[in-house]
């Protein structure tokens, strides 16, 4: 299945419209970066892009073994350090559950939120092709 979103920056320096499927979101930069804060930054739907793919994973998967976890909650954060070949980036996820879970399960559960669909395409060699018309 081929999954697209369409953009549309605004002559508002920043501003943008996403479109996917028969949803609109916006997007913008912070004040601090010139834009006007109307909306999460790409960065930031990244970031949820993979907390949702990690969450709906886990639960696709608890479903199957019939395990209650109760809420799913995920956190996605970016990292940057300095390293001796400039600043390295990584993503840290924080994942819970309002269900106590074994450690068995929570050792699996692990396992599965690495097969994210959308993590793995962070994580891989998704290949891009631009083109400009």
């Amino acid at each position: 299945m081929r999954q697209t979103s369409e953009v549309i920056l605004s002559e508002k320096k920043y501003l943008g419209e996403a479109k996917m499927r028969n949803h609109f979101v916006v997007l913008d930069e912070p004040l601090k970066a010139g834009g006007g804060d109307i909306g999460p930054t790409p960065v930031e739907y990244l970031l949820t892009a993979i907390g949702g793919c990690v969450a709906m994973t886990l639960r696709m998967y608890a479903e199957r073994k019939n395990w209650d976890l109760g809420k799913i909650k995920v956190i996605v954060s970016q990292k940057e350090e300095l390293s001796p070949t400039g600043i390295k980036k990584s993503l840290i996820e924080d994942i819970s559950f309002e269900k106590e879970i074994t450690d068995e399960q929570r050792a699996k559960l692990l396992i599965i939120a690495g097969k994210c669909p959308v993590a793995k395409m962070v994580k891989g060699t998704t290949e891009i092709l631009s083109s400009i018309h």
